[in-house]
C-alpha cells in the first residue's frame, strides 16, 4: 500500500485554482485531529498555508482547524479535497510538479502516556509525494481480476482448525474504491475463502466505531448470500483521539463499550482488545458476559507469549480469573526471516545491498526492539542517508516481525481464543518464505487448538497497490495450511 497522499489521478481542476484529491495514508479511517501538518509546493513554489482548505462533503477547514477536530472521522474510503486558491485555475490536460509532505499521528499506537493530564506519545507516520501529476476529471481504473479459480478442497470434520480471513487482507484495494463492502465479500466467496469473516472495525464502519442499521442490513444479506461465519471483532482503543490529552478512563470504558455492543450486533463471538489495563477490563467483564463476548487480547510482534508486557497480561488474567479472557495469536511474532515484500519495499525507497544486509543482520539479534531500530536509524544516518527517505518502514521493519519460536505458543495453548494467521508471502513451492507454517500447524494441532485460523496478509504495508492479488494469496494460504494439516492426520 502506497503510504501517500496523493497519486497519479490526485490532481483535479478547482474553480479556486486548484483541487488534490486525498487518500487517507494508512489502513484505517482516522480521525482529522490525526492531521498533525500538511505543507505543499507546486511547480517549485510554496503555497501559503492561508491558501490551502482542507474539504469534506460536509465542510471546509482552515489547517489550522485539524487538530481540534476529533469527532470528525476520515473514513478510509473518502477522498477529501486540499483545495489551493490560485489566481489562474489549471485546465485539463496541464502537468504539475506537486511535492506534498504530510504528518499525522496514530492515535490507538501509544509509545508513552502523558503526563500530568496531557497528551501522550505516539507512533507518527510521514509522508512526503513528490509527484508529477497532469490534471484529470477522473479516478483511475480499476484492473481486471483473475476469475478462473478452481474451488479449494472441501472442509471436513478431521480438520482440526476452520479457516477464514480477516478484510484486512484486501487494505489497499478496499481503500482504493476497488470494492465497497460487499463486493469485497462477494470476491472472498467467489475464491472459495471463508467461512469465518474477521473486519478491523476502524477499517470498514463508515460510522465507526458506531454500528449502523445501514451496516447491519448489508452485512446480513452478504452473509445470507454466501454462508458466512462472523469470527473476529477487532477493536482498537483510540487513547490519542484528542490531541490535548489522552482519553480518561471512563472514556475508554465507554469507546469500548460501543465496540462491544456494535460486535454483538453483527453477530461476533469474540473481541479483539487492545488494552489489557486491569480497571478497564474489570469494568468490560461485566458487559462482555451480558453480551456473550469472549475478549481476546492479541499477542503481536515484536513480542512472543512470553516477553514481559505478555506475562503481565497473563497475570491479569490469572487475577481476575474469567472464562472469557483469552489470547489472539498473531504468526508475525514467530518468523524466522525478514519478509521478501518488505525488503523490496524498502529497495525501492533507496537502500542499498549492504543496508538492506545490515537490517537483516540487526533485526536478527536479540535486543529489544527499539533498540535494534534505533541502530539501524543510526546506522542509515552515518551513510548519510535521511531514515525519513523509508517512511514508517524505519519502525514497522522492527515491530511487525518478530522472531520469536513457533513452540512458545504452546505456553498459552489453552488461553488462545482466535489466530490471525500472519503472512506476507507465498513462494513458488507454496510455501510462506519467512513464518514456517507446517511448524505452526504441527504446534496448534499437537496443542489441541479448534478456533479459527484467520488469514490475515500483511504485505500491503509494504507492497504497491496492484503488486499482487492479496485475495489470491489468501486462497494459496489456505492450500498450504489444509495441506499442512492434512499431512498431520493419519492414512
Amino acid at each position: 500500500m502506497p503510504n501517500g497522499l496523493i497519486h497519479e489521478d490526485s490532481l483535479r481542476p478547482h474553480s479556486d485554482g486548484l483541487a488534490l484529491r486525498l487518500t487517507l495514508p494508512w489502513y484505517r479511517s482516522l480521525w482529522l485531529s490525526s492531521i498533525s501538518g500538511l505543507e505543499l509546493t507546486i511547480d517549485g513554489e510554496p503555497v501559503a498555508e492561508t491558501d490551502l482548505r482542507f474539504v469534506t462533503p460536509d465542510r471546509e477547514y482552515r489547517l489550522d482547524e485539524l487538530p481540534e477536530q476529533s469527532e470528525t472521522l476520515w473514513f478510509l474510503q473518502e477522498h477529501p479535497l486540499l483545495v489551493v486558491r490560485r489566481d489562474e485555475p489549471v485546465a485539463l490536460g496541464e502537468t504539475h510538479d506537486v511535492v506534498l509532505t504530510g504528518q499525522l499521528r496514530l492515535p490507538y499506537m501509544q509509545i508513552a502516556p502523558g503526563d500530568n493530564g496531557g497528551p501522550g506519545i505516539y507512533v507518527p507516520n510521514f509522508v512526503r509525494d513528490h509527484l508529477t501529476l497532469t490534471v484529470t476529471d477522473a479516478a483511475a481504473s480499476v484492473p481486471p481480476m483473475v476469475r478462473d479459480v478452481p474451488p479449494p478442497p472441501a472442509a471436513t470434520d478431521a480438520d482440526p482448525f476452520q479457516l477464514g480471513l480477516t478484510l484486512y487482507s484486501a487494505s489497499a484495494e478496499f481503500r482504493a474504491g476497488w470494492f465497497d463492502f460487499d463486493g469485497l465479500l462477494d470476491r472472498v466467496a467467489e475464491l472459495g475463502i471463508g467461512p469465518g469473516i474477521e473486519i478491523v472495525a476502524s477499517q470498514v464502519l463508515p460510522t465507526y466505531p458506531v454500528v449502523s442499521d445501514k451496516f447491519v442490513r448489508t452485512w446480513r444479506d452478504a452473509f445470507d448470500r454466501h454462508g458466512f461465519v462472523a469470527s473476529s471483532f477487532g477493536a482498537n482503543l483510540d487513547m490519542g483521539r484528542r490531541r490535548d490529552r489522552d482519553m480518561t478512563p471512563d472514556e475508554e470504558f465507554e469507546f469500548s463499550e460501543l465496540m462491544f455492543q456494535g460486535a454483538k450486533k453483527l453477530g461476533f463471538p469474540l473481541v479483539r482488545i487492545q488494552s489489557a489495563k486491569p480497571e478497564l477490563l474489570r469494568r468490560l467483564l461485566p458487559i462482555a458476559e451480558r453480551l456473550e463476548l469472549q475478549l481476546a487480547y492479541e499477542i503481536h510482534a515484536p513480542l512472543g507469549p512470553n516477553a514481559e508486557p505478555i506475562l503481565r497480561v497473563r497475570e491479569t488474567f490469572a487475577e481476575l480469573d474469567s472464562p472469557l479472557l483469552g489470547f489472539v495469536a498473531d504468526f508475525s511474532s514467530t518468523m524466522h526471516a525478514m519478509s521478501p515484500t518488505l525488503l523490496r519495499a524498502v529497495r525501492r525507497a533507496g537502500l542499498d545491498d549492504e543496508a538492506v544486509e545490515r537490517l537483516q543482520q540487526i533485526w536478527a539479534t536479540d535486543a529489544p526492539m527499539r533498540e535494534r531500530q534505533e541502530q539501524f536509524i543510526g546506522y542509515l544516518r552515518n551513510r548519510g542517508f535521511d531514515p525519513a527517505r523509508l517512511g514508517a518502514f524505519a519502525h514497522l521493519a522492527f515491530n511487525m516481525h518478530g522472531h520469536v519460536a513457533p513452540e512458545e505458543w504452546a505456553d498459552i495453548m489453552p488461553q488462545i481464543s482466535h489466530v490471525h494467521a500472519k503472512f506476507y508471502d507465498i513462494d513458488e513451492s507454496g510455501l510462506e518464505p519467512a513464518i514456517d507454517y507446517p511448524a505452526l500447524v504441527r504446534v496448534f494441532v499437537e496443542g489441541g487448538y479448534r478456533g479459527y485460523w484467520s488469514s490475515e496478509w500483511e504485505g500491503h504495508a509494504f507492497a504497491e497497490l496492484g503488486e499482487v492479488d492479496p485475495l489470491l494469496l489468501v486462497r494459496r494460504q489456505h492450500d498450504l495450511i489444509r495441506r499442512s494439516m492434512r499431512e498431520l492426520q493419519p492414512a
